[in-house]
């Protein structure tokens, strides 16, 4: 029988501090939307901040968004809930 192996969580927080560095090496920053628009158009959208275009919009998954960064790794998890929950 396969053992199942422990997913560790990682905060909202932590994960967006990851993003942003990850984003950074390409002057691109993570922000969150604010008000009713986060209804709308999802919790987050990356901008690059040398030309204040908004990069990606839309952006609903953030650990999702870690993964496709690899800044979060497989046996890691988004944990949902707490303060840090959107």
């Amino acid at each position: 029988m396969a053992k199942k192996a422990a997913k560790i969580g990682v905060s909202r927080r932590a994960l967006v501090q990851r993003v942003n560095r990850a984003l950074a090496r390409n002057d691109e920053a993570l922000k969150s939307y604010r008000g009713a628009r986060r209804q709308i158009d999802g919790d987050y959208f990356v901008v690059n901040v040398a030309r204040s275009w908004i990069v990606r919009e839309h952006v609903r998954d953030l650990e999702a968004l870690g993964r496709e960064l690899s800044v979060l790794a497989d046996y890691e998890v988004l944990e949902e809930g707490g303060r840090d929950a959107g």
